[in-house]
């Protein structure tokens, strides 16, 4: 038995790792990898078997936001050459559902960019809820508006909307490195509010924006104290024209090292790779569903993924299969 399983076993009848074991996860020889993925495994299998939850992303609003975010090549700060345009029409948000349940997708991601949704905006969002509800009554429907109002999270729930996604993205340490036109607090919130109006939490990272591995840590640390139920783990994919293109600091391996902390700092937690996997952990990719349960399928906000049937290939091959029950808050031992 390696310490990292000795490890894992000791999380699973509730230890909570410390800084110093955290750290020695990021900071581990690259001959431990396999063991320390096999550790994160034994977690990840306890609470979810060998099943993947696919999610799809749609970006209903692109660019044309005021906030100055230093990764995202929608911000007012960015001189990428991305496509701009209003909310789209209730119609196009409804056929985008439509096309998450043909590509076995559980959970559904309504995206728009901006500080946070105008009346319109939200009306538009609450009435495609609602259709796509009467449609697909038992697909997961994630929301991610940016900072919201109690009475607009009072309505997104009752129109349907079951998880909210409103990232940390760093460190509250390092948050001021990374945008000023918005606070640590403003996000972490936004994620009590939503928590609160009964919406089930969605929060999670950028890695690779020029942050400390205790930065990483706190990350992790921080998404369980606030108890997200999902918890997306992005890799910066550079684009040039924001403050962060051109950084590059990322290897596979160290990015399986990072899911395999958040495995063990959130054992009960939905891990999502999302974006960045693929230009990232490039070849290894297979190798983050040991740590990880989720990933996305398709493309991201402004970045494209790979072709859907890759990812189901790999599923099949790796012997994981998609789980397409219906949102739950906490796990279930398996």
């Amino acid at each position: 038995m390696t310490k990292y399983t000795e490890l894992a076993e000791r999380v699973l009848v509730g230890h909570v790792l410390t800084d110093e074991e955290a750290l020695s996860i990021l900071g581990s020889p690259e001959e431990d990898l396999l063991p320390l993925l096999h550790a994160a495994y034994i977690i990840r299998k306890h609470y979810y078997g060998n099943k993947v939850k696919l999610n799809m992303i749609m970006n209903t609003k692109s660019g044309l936001c005021p906030e100055n975010c230093g990764y995202c090549a929608q911000s007012i700060i960015s001189k990428a050459p991305i496509e701009k345009y209003a909310m789209m029409k209730k119609e196009e948000i409804v056929a985008g559902a439509a096309r998450a349940a043909e590509l076995n997708a559980g959970t559904y991601c309504i995206v728009a960019s901006g500080r946070g949704p105008a009346n319109r905006e939200l009306e538009i969002v609450i009435n495609s809820v609602k259709e796509i509800k009467s449609k697909y009554e038992h697909m997961t429907i994630c929301a991610c508006l940016g900072l919201l109002k109690p009475d607009q999270a009072s309505r997104l729930k009752d129109a349907g909307v079951d998880r909210y996604n409103h990232n940390i993205n760093t460190s509250e340490a390092h948050h001021g490195s990374i945008t000023t036109s918005h606070t640590y607090e403003d996000r972490v919130n936004t994620v009590d509010l939503v928590k609160q109006s009964g919406i089930s939490p969605c929060s999670g990272v950028i890695i690779g924006m020029r942050e400390t591995k205790q930065d990483v840590v706190s990350m992790a640390r921080s998404l369980y104290a606030m108890d997200a139920d999902s918890i997306p783990v992005n890799f910066l994919h550079a684009v040039d024209g924001t403050p962060l293109g051109g950084t590059d600091e990322l290897t596979p391996i160290y990015c399986l090292k990072v899911l395999c902390l958040f495995r063990f700092i959130n054992p009960t937690k939905e891990i999502r790779i999302s974006g960045g996997r693929e230009v990232n952990l490039r070849s290894l990719q297979p190798l983050g569903l040991y740590p990880a349960n989720s990933i996305f399928i398709g493309d991201y906000l402004t970045t494209t993924g790979q072709e859907s049937e890759r990812d189901y290939q790999t599923l099949k091959d790796m012997g994981f299969e998609i789980d397409l029950e219906p949102l739950a808050k906490q796990p279930v031992p398996v």
